[in-house]
């Protein structure tokens, strides 16, 4: 989406290849949760599938923290490049930037969760054993409903997508405030980067600790903020790099994407390590909660090269990266479409399983994108008003 205006030219581009990783994490996120619909409901999906790639296509559903890692990434390289430096940090800018691409939708979500509730919708209904309908808007309008669901319980479908949000505004809510307090401080540039790795080294931590409570250790911040910060630690570096003319015209940015590929699908594909590496190095992984960490710096190993040398995707890679494009909304709304289409299926208890998943894909993006046409992008537009200063246009906001 470009912001409209003679001046509007975009502070950090599109590049094809974060949109891919985009659009590859929204798709891995709605088929865990089409196989965790069905197979609540006695339909389990892809049993006819080879291990490997059922594992692939319905079990791994690391979406979530690609999505953090981009996130920390893009908005850490814009606000480089807005602001001039991190330094130079406007609070009420980013925050006015940032209320603009996430509050309009999340506002329209809550109503029509709200009057689907109060409709005593299936599926919608919040339980008065989890909390009320007050508590559950207030949760999500202050980004605690992770906190919430770990207190008390599972909300429905389509309110627990909220999490990640909670886990990634909260932190967003902190990063101009850190800038503040460290960078324009005495203590400089090395005590914000050694914050960052705090939460970088507290990540593992957070998702192994809290094994008598499994939901928490999945949404609590910690265990999320780790991708943030280090796709902002990642875009620091890169901007640094990015003013080395040599590096971009050297081997290094496609040599970074090659193993930057080579993590993210030695994590992913879960069943092909085993045999390479043998069993113990996998759940070595798994225990200590580094696998997440690994992902991740998969994930800005990409990222980097794609930025030092961006290129163009082919072709065969478009519905990819539309996906990613829109990859918010679809967030947001895609639970709608999986309970609708599940229900339909239950119900009728016919036809192929992948027509009816390939139902599910086209109808969420669908969604998506009728949300980001008519509501998003008006609202974003709208929000950001009226023209900053020069040194501070507002840009594309590449959300995840």
């Amino acid at each position: 989406m470009q912001t409209s205006g003679p001046q509007s030219k975009a502070v950090v581009p599109r590049f094809d290849a974060i949109d891919i990783i985009r659009g590859l994490s929204i798709l891995s996120v709605i088929l865990l949760h089409v196989r965790i619909f069905l197979s609540l409901s006695g339909m389990p999906v892809g049993n006819t599938l080879p291990r490997w790639l059922w594992v692939l296509l319905f079990r791994n559903g690391n979406g979530v923290p690609a999505f953090f890692a981009v996130s920390g990434f893009l908005i850490t390289l814009t606000s480089i490049r807005r602001f001039g430096s991190l330094q130079g940090m406007r609070s009420a800018v980013f925050y006015r930037i940032r209320f603009a691409r996430i509050a309009p939708p999340l506002v329209f979500l809550l109503f029509v969760l709200s009057i689907l509730h109060l409709a005593h919708a299936p599926q919608f209904r919040i339980s008065s054993k989890v909390c009320g309908l007050p508590h559950a808007l207030l949760a999500a309008l202050t980004f605690h409903l992770n906190w919430l669901e770990a207190l008390h319980g599972w909300l429905p479908p389509c309110w627990t997508v909220l999490w990640s949000l909670s886990v990634e505004e909260m932190f967003y809510f902190l990063f101009p405030l850190l800038c503040a307090a460290l960078l324009v401080r005495t203590w400089g540039m090395p005590a914000f980067v050694l914050t960052l790795c705090v939460f970088v080294l507290l990540g593992p931590f957070a998702r192994t600790v809290f094994t008598t409570n499994p939901l928490w250790a999945e949404e609590s911040y910690l265990s999320g903020m780790d991708g943030i910060a280090i796709g902002c630690l990642c875009a620091m570096l890169t901007d640094r790099c990015s003013r080395i003319v040599r590096l971009a015209n050297s081997p290094w940015p496609i040599l970074c994407q090659i193993a930057g590929a080579i993590l993210m699908i030695f994590i992913e594909a879960w069943e092909w390590p085993k045999v390479i590496l043998g069993a113990p190095v996998k759940h070595a992984l798994g225990r200590s909660g580094t696998d997440i960490t690994v992902l991740i710096a998969g994930v800005c190993l990409v990222m980097f090269g794609s930025v030092l040398r961006p290129a163009r995707g082919r072709l065969w890679t478009a519905p990819i990266r539309w996906l990613g494009q829109h990859s918010y909304e679809i967030y947001l709304t895609h639970e709608f479409v999986v309970i609708g289409v599940s229900m339909l299926l239950l119900k009728l208890r016919r036809g192929p399983m992948a027509l009816w998943v390939c139902l599910v894909l086209a109808g969420a993006a669908l969604l998506g994108y009728l949300v980001a046409r008519f509501l998003s992008e008006p609202a974003n537009r709208a929000l950001r008003g009226a023209p900053l200063p020069q040194q501070l246009l507002p840009q594309s906001d590449q959300r995840t």
